[in-house]
């Protein structure tokens, strides 16, 4: 399943007229966990969104809020859509699994992205998170709820996911100093079904 994992970035270039005309079209099935990311840090933050796809609607959602949104997402075109409709705010081509930049943010966001990475670097993502988060800062993502990795498909594509243990989860976020403030398995009232971890920096 590795060569799966490994064709992530590939997939969504391929795809990602499709996958944003989907998502548009589709219902916001998660907007109540992304309310509460919001919710959840100071009036005007700076949130880091790893993996932001096209900006739509998260990204634009939170920018509405009056958030300073930092996106971050490997496909150009996912990038060029986000510059074209938020050209307020700040949009960068990079893989997320090395990203450094210099400076920290009050909020930081991996969605429907960090899923899409095998294990072992999931684990290594801790340390990117880490890196970016700011004094008291919150941190959310979506897994899968146990370990394993599944396949499944979009426009005929395999697509990779992955998850760890819950527990693992927990042991990592408290080794960089995060405690669970929020967490659902398979969500489909508030996430269409997703598993959800939001935490606080201690």
């Amino acid at each position: 399943m590795h060569d799966d994992a490994n064709g992530i970035i590939d997939h969504y270039e391929r795809h990602a007229l499709a996958w944003d005309a989907d998502r548009r079209a589709a219902g916001w099935n998660d907007r109540p966990w992304h309310d509460r990311f919001i919710a959840a840090l100071p009036r005007v933050a700076a949130v880091l969104d790893l993996g932001c796809g096209a900006g739509t609607p998260v990204a634009k959602h939170m920018a509405d809020r009056g958030l300073r949104v930092t996106g971050v997402d490997s496909s150009p075109t996912f990038i060029a859509l986000c510059r074209e409709r938020l050209p307020e705010h700040e949009f960068l081509l990079s893989d997320m699994r090395s990203l450094r930049l210099s400076r920290q943010f009050d909020g930081v966001l991996a969605w429907d992205s960090f899923f899409h990475l095998a294990a072992d670097d999931q684990r290594r993502m801790f340390d990117v998170f880490a890196r970016h988060a700011g004094p008291s800062a919150v941190l959310m993502f979506n897994s899968g709820p146990r370990h394993g990795e599944s396949i499944g498909q979009y426009c005929g594509d395999p697509l990779y996911h992955a998850s760890l243990d819950p527990e693992e989860y927990t042991t990592l976020l408290d080794g960089i100093g995060f405690d669970v403030i929020a967490h659902a398995v398979e969500d489909w009232s508030n996430a269409g079904g997703r598993t959800v971890w939001l935490a606080r920096r201690r």
